[in-house]
């Protein structure tokens, strides 16, 4: 990271914003060409830092995690911007956390009704999520295990 001063790397600071950001961009190095999509996702980290994306049973997305098992990810919140009188001058205030790290599909019933939890825990607030017998089969879940990760807060 060029600017040190802005870099954040007290491990719950970087969780805190995580947890404030609710989109998370997924992406793909496919040959020549790249694939960045945005989700919603769910966080956890109690061993190590876990996304936890849902997905159609089928797409570019699934595929691709599938054929490579790497993945990258950028997330950003509390964007302000601060005008100034000559525009060279403008800035913004913004943190982010970008990383990658490993990515494979849950299989497992209980783990996917787990990460179904996070997700609508991170992104509806959390509570006594229940499901219906079977519903996380309708659904395909990934999981990305953070290997590498990187956090600023400017402004």
């Amino acid at each position: 990271m060029r600017r040190k001063d802005f870099e954040v790397t007290d491990p719950q600071a970087i969780d805190e914003i995580i947890r404030a950001c609710h989109c998370c961009r997924l992406g793909f190095a496919d040959g020549e060409d790249c694939y960045i999509v945005p989700l919603s996702f769910g966080f956890c980290h109690e061993v190590a830092r876990v996304l936890y994306f849902h997905s159609a049973r089928e797409g570019r997305k699934l595929e691709l995690a599938r054929k490579y098992g790497r993945a990258a990810f950028e997330m950003d919140c509390g964007y302000t911007l601060h005008r100034a009188e000559a525009p060279c001058k403008y800035s913004c205030a913004v943190r982010s956390v970008m990383g990658s790290g490993s990515i494979r599909e849950v299989l497992d019933p209980a783990e996917k009704r787990e990460a179904l939890r996070h997700i609508l825990n991170h992104t509806a607030g959390p509570q006594q999520w229940r499901f219906p017998e079977g519903a996380e089969n309708t659904v395909t879940i990934l999981k990305l295990t953070v290997e590498a990760i990187r956090c600023k807060a400017h402004g």
